[in-house]
């Protein structure tokens, strides 16, 4: 079943002060819409639509209680995202994602993190610091209570995402909320449910934040790059383009 919570993204800025009583201001139809695109996401990251599988607006506007026109419009928005196809006359499918996307897109996540901490050695202020911290510690608490690969790939995303947040340039933030949901997805073959290979991961990202708490850019773009190297190398060794047959949380999707 989908979920019923709505996901929260990062509010980005759209101008100094709002018009007062603009006529310009955004239909509320757009917020279902981002509703709509904000469930179906979750319901593709997690698993209870495979790559490959076919999305029929009619059945999705039935499960989601709305008309047929908001889930067209977030289908596109997911289009434009990379986790859905669509074809004129075929309807939308689940995005195959191949090898060569693999390489694109962890080589542009590469060169957009390592521009990210730079900039965060100089920008990142005390509140972004707390936040990266407390990111790790809830990696460490949810690796000691046992989490699933969905809960992995979801936190590792969150500490990134955070990172990226604390560069605070703007431009560089939309470019990764634009990749994320590809990195998302991703992170679901590449996370292994290990305590110990989890206990490395935590470790990678204290390293990164220990180096950005010393605003050693050099040391920062090291440890970080590395840390992306080895997910990298860890997505190809275990991605199926041809897409996987059960949820990636199930038993067949493999704890080790």
């Amino acid at each position: 079943m989908l979920s019923n919570k709505p996901l929260t993204e990062f509010k980005m800025y759209q101008g100094k002060e709002p018009m007062a009583d603009s006529v310009l201001t955004p239909p509320r139809r757009q917020t279902l819409v981002t509703e709509v695109a904000d469930r179906l996401r979750r319901a593709i990251l997690h698993g209870h639509f495979v790559p490959g599988e076919r999305l029929r607006e009619e059945q999705l506007a039935t499960m989601l209680d709305v008309s047929r026109g908001p889930v067209r419009e977030a289908l596109a928005v997911l289009q434009r995202e990379g986790l859905v196809l669509i074809k004129h006359h075929r309807g939308a499918t689940v995005t195959n994602l191949s090898i060569a996307d693999v390489e694109e897109v962890y080589s542009l996540r590469r060169a957009l993190e390592c521009l990210a901490i730079r900039w965060a050695i100089r920008k990142a202020q005390a509140k972004d610091v707390d936040s990266l911290d407390a990111a790790i510690r809830n990696m460490e608490n949810a690796n000691q209570a046992g989490m699933t690969v969905e809960d992995a790939a979801a936190l590792d995303v969150h500490f990134h995402t955070l990172l990226i947040q604390s560069a605070h340039h703007v431009r560089l933030l939309e470019s990764w909320l634009n990749l994320r949901p590809q990195i998302h997805m991703f992170l679901l073959y590449r996370t292994i449910t290990n305590v110990e290979v989890q206990r490395q991961n935590v470790s990678h990202h204290a390293a990164i934040l220990d180096a950005l708490r010393a605003r050693d850019e050099a040391a920062a773009v090291h440890v970080l790059d590395g840390h992306l190297e080895r997910s990298y190398h860890r997505v190809l060794q275990r991605y199926d383009p041809q897409g996987v047959k059960e949820p990636f949380g199930s038993p067949e999707s493999g704890r080790q």
